[in-house]
């Protein structure tokens, strides 16, 4: 049976007086990968934000089967949440290795060097760059970075805010074959927000719609993929 590694529950989350999250429910099982599709502003960032307590919440967010909505970020990390956001927020005057290192300043055990290693198999592009600073790379090898210092923390659910955005589309098959690779290889767990309905459907498991705040639609992805409306909205048919 598989395990619940986060069960969101009447998930509210506003900025200043703006609600933008009206109630969300919704699970992501151990070992999968679970999407979340919507429009421009309609509450997929936000809705990572909140399970980092990165904004005003309520509601109840269970990781592992322990409530985190009030936990620190800083303390989710420690959990093993590990969250990229949008824009992919790397440190531009550090050099490759650098950030890598940054990504594991919560660690205190000796395989910091190791993990690197495992990350340049998987990010080949990173290693041949190693010394060069983050500001200099391509966008995606700047994705690829942000991926591989959140992996640092050894986290054991992966938080995704739109990793395509911005990129060339072979840039972006590359880049999510690599999620495939990791998911399957490692069982990492990851939520995807994701613009490319397309290539998040066909790697997702499970897939969430939200509209205005709210959950409008859920299902298997391959289900979700052949309905109607969705492939109206987001799959451009």
């Amino acid at each position: 049976m598989t395990e619940m590694m986060l069960k969101v529950e009447d998930l509210h989350a506003r900025y200043g007086a703006v609600e933008v999250l009206r109630g969300l429910d919704f699970e992501v099982p151990e070992r999968n990968v679970v999407v979340i599709l919507g429009a421009n502003g309609a509450g997929k960032t936000t809705t990572l934000r909140a399970l980092c307590n990165m904004c005003t919440t309520s509601g109840s967010i269970l990781f592992e089967g322990e409530d985190i909505s009030r936990a620190k970020t800083a303390d989710i990390v420690r959990r093993g949440v590990a969250h990229v956001p949008q824009g992919r927020g790397t440190f531009p005057e550090l050099s490759v290795m650098d950030n890598l290192r940054i990504g594991a300043y919560i660690r205190r055990d000796k395989e910091v060097n190791a993990d690197i290693g495992r990350w340049f198999e998987i990010f080949p592009r990173l290693e041949e760059r190693r010394e060069q600073l983050a500001g200099s790379l391509s966008g995606g090898e700047q994705q690829m970075l942000a991926v591989a210092r959140a992996l640092m923390c050894r986290p054991r659910l992966l938080l995704l805010d739109e990793p395509s955005l911005g990129l060339a589309p072979l840039i972006i098959e590359d880049l999510f074959e690599r999620f495939i690779q990791l998911n399957k290889e490692t069982g990492l767990t990851m939520l995807l927000v994701e613009q490319n309905a397309n290539l998040a459907l066909d790697m997702a498991d499970y897939a969430y719609v939200i509209e205005s705040g709210e959950i409008a639609l859920h299902g298997p992805a391959d289900q979700l993929k052949n309905d109607p409306a969705v492939q109206e909205a987001y799959l451009g048919a």
